[in-house]
């Protein structure tokens, strides 16, 4: 068979896609911004079984109090309780500005074995002008009443006391079949001063 070659250079170029091509995007769902709020979360209004993968961007979480945790929880209520069952495992990599501490470590105190409290996604984020978190988390197939709701997060925070940057990697389950129809974030202790979180679903 004889091989044909396109004219078409790029992307921008083409008229039309191949019919093998996926055409599966991010689609924004919601924008939820922070002014001295105590916490951000989206219910099933955004999260339910329109789409199977879930993908929230954290963009510069600012804690009101100083030194604080940036938290996630679920419900399957739509939001009366955040208390689902967690298996959890997170580890961190943090560098100081002045280059005296660069660490890997994993944090066996920060982790869930069966928990129903929220799980830490970063810690000791500082409260300066310039301080804040940020990063993303997906969740998989929340509707789904078979499986257990996987969840991976990744996010970066300015730790104000010591000046590092703390690289934090979170993942688990939530180990329910029930559908995961809400989540919350929230700092411990602290109002969430300023930020923003974007939520898209994944199309099918």
């Amino acid at each position: 068979m004889a091989l044909v070659k396109h004219n078409n250079n790029s992307l921008t170029n083409l008229t039309a896609l191949p019919s093998a091509v996926p055409t599966g995007k991010m689609i924004l769902l919601n924008t939820a911004t922070a002014s001295s709020s105590a916490s951000l979360s989206f219910d099933s209004t955004y999260i339910n079984s329109d789409y199977l993968i879930y993908k929230f961007e954290f963009i510069n979480m600012h804690p009101q109090n100083d030194a604080r945790g940036f938290f996630v929880n679920f419900s399957i209520d739509n939001g009366s309780n955040y208390n689902v069952v967690k298996t959890t495992n997170c580890f961190l990599a943090r560098h100081r500005e002045n280059g005296a501490t660069a660490d890997l470590a994993y944090k066996t105190s920060e982790d869930l074995a069966q928990g129903t409290g929220d799980q830490i996604l970063n810690q000791e984020v500082g409260n300066g002008a310039d301080e804040s978190v940020s990063g993303s988390m997906q969740l998989f197939n929340p509707a789904n009443t078979t499986f257990i709701k996987h969840f991976i997060s990744r996010t970066n925070g300015y730790e104000g006391n010591f000046d590092y940057t703390f690289d934090w990697n979170t993942a688990g389950y939530c180990n329910t079949t029930s559908a995961i129809n809400a989540v919350i974030f929230r700092f411990n202790s602290s109002n969430i001063d300023s930020g923003q979180i974007k939520l898209y679903g994944l199309a099918n």
